[in-house]
Order: structure tokens, then C-alpha cells, then sequence
């Protein structure tokens, strides 16, 4: 099964940084960010969880809640978290099953090599847990404010 706008978001279970287990519906009541990102610790991942962080105060303004989510394990999402000062949750998909949930496990290329990965994606969920909003194939550039205008326009 895979996720679609106006469908209600797949629950899962994951572990996050700090050795919390979280459930997507432990949200339930607040607007979820929810970002697939492929690995903890490389430029355009760091920028965009930087990104995140920056905006992280407007995004809680607008009563959202940011995770983020890649197939690295909460231990690595821990020193990720503590060098870059990250005010959310990471969640470690290890299993890549919930990436398969929404469709982001993907094959692709790089240098000439095939490979599985995660396709670099946002969701926005609402706050009765119904996917409202998708972004996949995301460039970093002004994607988080495009995301924030969404939050606060639309919710």
C-alpha cells in the first residue's frame, strides 16, 4: 500500500533519537511535517535539517510538529541531532518498511551505480492523521518556507 493525499496517513512505530519509540499518532491533534531524508550527516542533508531548525519556532507557531525520518540508526541520529543543535525528533527506519509506506524507497543512480535509497520527500499530515500535502523529488532550495506558507495558509 502506498500513501495518497486524502487518504489517512499509515501509523508506524520507529525509534528516535533520545531512545524514545514514537508512533505517528502520538501526534494526533497537531499538524505533522514529516521529512524523508536519505542520510544523516552529508551537505544537502545537513542544510536541509538546518533549514528546518531555523524555522523550527514558526513552524511550532503554526502548530506543526517536524520529524524527520531516515534508514540511519537513532544512535547516529543522536550525534546528528547534538552537532547541529536540532530542536525535533529523528526517527530511525532501518527496515526502510515505513519509507516503503510512502513511497520514497526508491532505486537510484549515482556515478554510474544502482542502488536503494530514500527519495528526499515531505508530507504534511493533519491533525485527524489525513495526508494533506506531498512534496517528493524535493530540492532544498525555499522548499521549507513553501512548506511553512502550506502549514500556515492551508491548516
Amino acid at each position: 500500500m502506498t500513501i495518497a493525499v486524502g487518504q489517512q496517513a499509515p501509523d508506524f512505530e520507529l525509534e528516535a533519537s533520545g531512545g524514545q519509540r514514537v508512533k505517528l499518532s502520538d501526534y494526533r491533534g497537531k499538524h505533522v511535517v514529516l521529512y524523508f531524508y536519505p542520510k544523516d550527516m552529508t551537505p544537502t542533508c545537513t542544510t536541509q535539517a538546518c533549514d528546518f531548525r531555523d524555522r523550527s519556532a514558526d513552524y511550532a507557531d503554526a502548530g506543526a510538529v517536524i520529524l524527520g525520518i531516515s534508514t540511519d540508526p537513532a544512535s547516529r541520529h543522536d550525534k546528528f541531532i547534538a552537532k547541529h543543535e536540532l530542536p525535533f525528533l529523528l526517527l530511525a527506519d532501518e527496515d526502510h518498511q515505513v519509507a516503503e509506506q510512502y513511497d520514497v524507497w526508491k532505486l537510484k543512480k549515482m556515478y554510474g551505480k544502482e542502488y536503494m535509497g530514500i527519495e528526499r520527500s515531505t508530507f504534511v499530515i493533519d491533525k485527524d492523521g489525513v495526508l494533506v500535502k506531498e512534496w517528493r523529488k524535493v530540492r532544498i532550495k525555499n522548499h521549507i518556507d513553501e512548506v511553512l506558507a502550506f502549514v500556515r495558509e492551508e491548516l
